[in-house]
């Protein structure tokens, strides 16, 4: 979901608005039945005569795909006992029609990274693929076929139920959640926004099937649809397929009915408290905001950022500086109707409710007080539009965006939110935090009555349709080469060299939309003895690095990131660190600059130590009660059994928060002296770049920083673990969490990669794998169900895990479940059919997953490291297209040894 979509109005524009004529829409010999509206900046619209909108995103820069059906129906739209509705028949819509009877099977033998999601305004499906006709036209007519096919059966109702009951169960874990959605249920009084989407368990549980059936007839047609196509496609083609396809659904005689209900302005302070076992305080302050398409709600986006930005914002300064909060958060939905913000503050150990609720409030109702500044209103501006950027320069995530705006009324709003994010000044800004951010309109913990009551303005809707009639925002953006992510292409296109400092480096130039580059850079350092007792040390040195350096401040690091729209990601560990950096071509030999400043000239701060130390502890005080933390931790240990001195250890809790307290600012400057360089360090870019103006800057920045300190690769040779059992109780959670592993003597690229890479794919990681169709699907017992392979690439130790969410009473259900399919697949081995579908599924999500740039730079960042070019996963692709049922049988029971297992589970099990 994209994180803010602001929707303003300027009517300024509206003049220079053009509607695409009828005489355009005839020379494009479209299909029949297809009349074009109108095109903003690449985006075409189209509706079919059944009233679809169809929106087309083409971009060649990507080999993919990404399709997103969005209906116009959330739980918005439920009424009373149907809470919940809109987003069980989500989850129905995926159990088929009778024309697609196995829907998960066939996302997964074509490759397809597929899901749905329900939000208070819209529901909708997406997919995402390596670029091919073949897949897109199926799509396109799956989607048309569930539109009006579906089943929405008792039966597939009744095996769901436990699925969409553990998801509630997983939500339920979470204490932030649960306040957020105890807290909108105080706020609104009439209004559907206080109800939660996944909806009242009792609704969920008692929903009557004809009147779900008779929900799904409603709004599951075509004029309440829009279908968005973005990414590599041809335009004429898809339309002519979207004709074939949802053309022939009859345009719906029914009228959607109209929703009136509006809460009234808020008169007085509302509170909720809740309290649960576990985890750190927190504090919420929420108000009620104008909807997404109200020319105020730009200030309100601006009132966030200057609030809750990091390190300039005004409640990051109050909170976490002054010791208040060990962090602080903030968001805003641009909704349908009048909406809500939230700002909120995270406290640690030893940090008082009291005092953090008192500096919240009067921070965020200090404005009549401390008014806005151009500084602030520039900074978060800037901020703002970065972010904008970055969504518009990636096809998957447009067809989202897009889905967002289409919910606040229509798909033209994303580029008004842009356009009134330019415009929008400090007089607005300031206006709308008077207006807004009151006590009278404020629900907290705590009710206080009072008698000189202010009152926000009354809610209103925006006439959206007059607001945009004929708008065509900026010039459309300029193609880009088409790119195919094949492995030998990809080897052709990349050049390697290597500074004098050690540092190797690969760049592979190609055209993305916006002139986006993805980039990392990893550092590796230290010995298994030289690292001992310094893994905390090492972590919280990695965590420091962007907090400032010996010339600029953490606010001016920030500010220049924003200027360079650069988003750097900083973490590491005892042994190394890793930093990503998405940015645009003109900017990287810029951003590689700043980040040479970061890792070589950092300032370590006082204060900014002990906020992430702060962090640190309160998340540590959150896993203590957490079933999966628990439970991973005590496996963890045991595939990794080394005393604590050793890098490899992995500490308990106790542990963590002892090695937290201990660590000082001497010891992390000391850390870094000591072993911080670039001899054995791999630097990799993708996208739009100069290579030579790259290298330039990598030669400026790291070209001389040679290491002090020996380094010798941590190994992790093989450790034989006994089988046990272990049930770890979490008193209050109702989510409960098994895993199941065992450790195998084999590593990567060794002859039987390929074919037990298979085995647990088809056994526990596709779509129609052997643990999903039983735990899943048959018996609708986990919400996330799946196995994986941690291969090890250089010892043969490598860990495969099972594991499951459930209901704490289901453990036994399960876990028979899982252990019957394993005994299962050794017992009778894999079928001709399974491997056929599975091989085709895994190949095409290593290509989906070689076409996405940022991945694409961390393999050649470990390709360098490696010392092998892209061409070994060429050579994979080819041993995976060879392999025979009795090699993947074979190799299967070689390796996966029920005898062995190692078992957790944690979760609030009764006796």
């Amino acid at each position: 979901m994209l994180r803010r979509l602001f929707v303003l109005v300027s009517t300024l524009m509206l003049a220079f608005v053009l509607p695409v004529s009828a005489q355009t829409a005839k020379e494009k010999n479209l299909p029949s039945g297809i009349k074009e509206i109108v095109s903003v900046e690449g985006i075409n619209e189209y509706r079919l005569a059944n009233g679809l909108q169809v929106l087309l995103a083409p971009d060649a820069s990507k080999p993919t795909t990404t399709v997103n059906l969005t209906y116009r129906v959330g739980s918005r739209h439920e009424n009373y006992g149907e809470t919940g509705m809109a987003h069980l028949l989500e989850h129905l819509i995926f159990k088929g029609s009778p024309r697609h009877r196995d829907v998960w099977a066939e996302f997964t033998k074509r490759g397809l990274r597929a899901n749905g999601s329900t939000w208070l305004d819209r529901t909708n499906y997406f997919a995402s693929f390596s670029a091919d006709d073949a897949n897109l036209r199926w799509y396109l007519g799956w989607q048309a076929d569930a539109m009006v096919n579906s089943f929405i059966s008792k039966r597939d109702l009744d095996t769901e139920m436990t699925v969409v009951r553990n998801e509630m169960e997983r939500g339920e874990n979470s204490a932030g959640r649960i306040l957020l959605e105890k807290g909108l249920a105080a706020m609104y009084q009439w209004h559907n926004y206080g109800k939660s989407t996944i909806g009242a368990r009792s609704d969920v549980e008692n929903v009557d099937i004809e009147r779900l059936q008779a929900f799904y007839r409603r709004y599951y047609q075509p004029d309440n649809a829009t279908l968005i196509v973005a990414g590599r496609f041809e335009p004429a083609q898809v339309l002519r397929w979207v004709a074939e396809s949802f053309g022939k659904l009859p345009k719906p005689e029914r009228k959607l009915p109209a929703l009136y209900s509006l809460d009234p302005a808020q008169d007085g302070e509302r509170s909720v408290t809740l309290r649960r076992v576990g985890g750190a305080p927190m504090v919420y302050a929420m108000y009620h905001v104008p909807p997404g398409a109200h020319p105020d709600y730009a200030a309100v986006e601006m009132l966030d950022l200057l609030l809750t930005d990091t390190p300039s914002g005004r409640l990051h300064r109050a909170l976490v500086d002054a010791k208040l909060a060990a962090g602080v958060f903030g968001f805003t939905q641009a909704l349908a109707d009048p909406g809500f913000a939230v700002y909120g503050a995270q406290l640690g150990a030893g940090q008082e409710v009291k005092q953090a609720q008192e500096a919240l409030l009067a921070t965020v109702e200090s404005f009549a007080q401390t008014p806005v500044t151009q500084e602030e209103l520039q900074r978060a501006r800037t901020k703002w539009l970065k972010d904008w950027d970055m969504t518009f320069s990636d096809p998957e995530r447009v067809g989202v965006a897009l889905s967002e705006a289409i919910a606040a009324g229509d798909w033209r709003l994303f580029f008004l939110a842009r356009d009134r994010i330019r415009m929008v000044d400090v007089a607005d800004v300031q206006r709308v935090a008077k207006e807004r951010l009151l006590r009278s309109n404020r629900t907290l913990a705590t009710y206080i009555p009072t008698e000189d009551p202010q009152r926000a303005p009354a809610p209103a809707r925006v006439d959206v349709s007059a607001l945009l009639q004929g708008y065509v925002g900026d010039p459309a953006a300029v193609e880009v080469e088409a790119f195919d992510a094949t492995p030998g292409n990809i080897e052709r296109r990349t050049e390697r060299f290597t500074l004098d400092s050690g540092l190797q480096a690969a760049v592979l130039p190609k055209g993305t939309r916006g002139a986006m580059v993805r980039a990392e850079l990893r550092l590796r350092f230290g010995t298994e003895q030289s690292l001992q007792n310094l893994s905390t040390v090492g972590q919280l040195t990695a965590a420091l690095l962007d907090k400032g350096t010996a010339r600029l401040s953490r606010q001016q690091v920030q500010d220049r990131l924003d200027e360079l729209r650069a988003e750097v990601s900083i973490a590491g560990s005892a042994t190394g660190v890793a930093v990503s950096i998405t940015t645009k071509r003109q900017y990287l030999p810029q951003v590689i600059e700043l980040v040479s400043e970061l890792l070589q000239r950092p300032s370590f701060p006082a204060d900014g130590l002990e906020e992430i130390r702060q962090q640190a502890l309160a998340a540590l005080e959150s896993e203590r009660k957490d079933p999966e933390a628990q439970v991973d931790l005590l496996l963890d240990q045991r595939f990794s059994p080394y005393p604590q001195h050793d890098v490899r250890h992995v500490p308990s809790f106790d542990e963590r928060r002892r090695a937290l307290e201990r660590v000082t600012q001497d010891d992390i400057r000391a850390f870094h002296r000591r072993f911080y360089a670039a001899s054995h360090g791999q630097f990799s870019a993708v996208g739009d770049l100069d290579a030579r103006a790259v290298r330039a800057a990598l030669e400026s920045g790291f070209g001389s920083w040679r290491a002090k300190e020996p380094y010798a690769r941590v190994t992790r040779p093989f450790v034989e673990v006994a089988p046990e059992r272990v049930v770890v109780r979490t008193p209050d959670r109702q989510n409960a969490y098994l895993r199941i592993g065992l450790a195998m003597p084999v590593k990567e690229m060794h002859p039987d990669y390929p074919a037990l890479t298979m085995a647990n794919y088809l056994l526990g990681q596709g779509g129609n794998s052997r643990l999903w169709a039983r735990v899943r699907e048959a018996e609708g017992l986990s919400y996330s169900v799946y196995s994986m392979v941690e291969w090890n690439v250089w010892e043969p130790y490598s860990v495969w895990s099972a594991s499951a969410i459930f209901a704490p009473q289901n453990l036994k259900r399960v876990e028979t479940a899982m252990r019957e399919e394993i005994d299962r697949a050794l017992e009778r081995g894999f079928t001709q059919q399974e491997l056929e579908q599975g091989r085709q599924g895994l190949l095409n999500f290593r290509r989906l997953s070689r076409a996405q740039d940022r991945n694409l730079a961390a393999a050649l960042v470990e390709n360098l490291y490696l010392g092998r070019d892209f061409l070994v996963s060429q050579r994979v692709d080819e041993a995976l297209a060879q392999l025979t049922v009795a090699d993947v049988n074979a190799a299967l029971r070689k390796y996966l040894q029920p005898e062995r297992f190692v078992i957790g589970a944690g979760g609030d099990f009764k006796e």
